[in-house]
């Protein structure tokens, strides 16, 4: 299935597991993928491991303003607009509400919240200019629960991820922008394996999941996109749950 074809998309964070699965499924699709992320990424490989070709490579501080007004004119420069913008690029910290430093605080929040902003602020317009698109902001379902009971600024983050998505929603609802949040649960993430695999943390994850497992990066990736394509077409404002059952107990 190509809904994708033609299509132009930016997807940040694209080096990790979440991000790379995310252009893999996109341009299996059909897309041409600029796939963004830290300055000294080597985003190579995954370029060569997608489907198609005329994808792009992009170097981005999602909480550097000035970086994300490089990328869109780059974009425009190169192909002249863009259709889709997948706002997935984040940082974590599992620090309690007591134990959290201000320095770590403060850059999960630059990251996972400001960035988001950043990103729609920018990019949303070029959408609008381009004749329309989808926004995808990935948020988490630690944006609308307590979690486990920690990573307070991780939830702050996707918390405000989760409202302004509904506030861009409202700003662009009637000019052809539309802007939904997709709120993963824990994610099989080699990022998160290797950090926590085996741990009492990683063993909470799958004893509060109802379906018993930690979901898979290309479960992810298709529910990005079903939300950044026309089968999407009359939803905005939307959170979408992927979860495992998480949020239904």
């Amino acid at each position: 299935m190509k809904r994708y074809a033609d299509r132009r998309v930016l997807v940040t964070g694209a080096g990790g597991g979440l991000g790379s699965e995310i252009c893999a499924r996109l341009s299996a699709e059909g897309a041409r993928v600029a796939a963004a992320d830290l300055a000294g990424t080597d985003l190579g490989p995954l370029l060569d491991s997608l489907t198609g070709t005329g994808h792009l490579a992009l170097e981005l501080d999602v909480a550097d303003e000035q970086q994300w007004r490089d990328a869109t004119s780059q974009l425009e420069a190169a192909w002249g607009g863009l259709d889709v913008l997948v706002n997935n690029a984040a940082i974590g910290s599992i620090a309690t509400v007591e134990d959290e430093e201000r320095d770590t605080w403060d850059r999960v929040v630059a990251v996972d919240q400001t960035g988001v902003w950043l990103g729609m602020k920018h990019v949303g317009p070029l959408l609008e200019r381009t004749g329309g698109g989808s926004i995808v902001n990935v948020a988490s379902i630690l944006g609308s629960t307590g979690g486990l009971g920690n990573s307070i600024a991780y939830h702050a983050a996707k918390g405000a991820v989760r409202t302004m998505t509904k506030n861009a929603a409202l700003h662009w609802a009637t000019r052809g922008v539309r802007v939904n949040s997709l709120h993963p649960g824990f994610i099989e993430t080699p990022q998160l394996i290797e950090r926590f695999g085996g741990s009492p943390r990683h063993q909470a994850m799958l004893a509060n999941t109802p379906m018993g497992r930690l979901g898979t990066p290309a479960e992810i990736a298709g529910a990005v996109a079903f939300l950044g394509s026309d089968d999407a077409g009359y939803m905005t404002g939307s959170e979408v749950y992927a979860d495992g059952g998480w949020t239904a107990r």
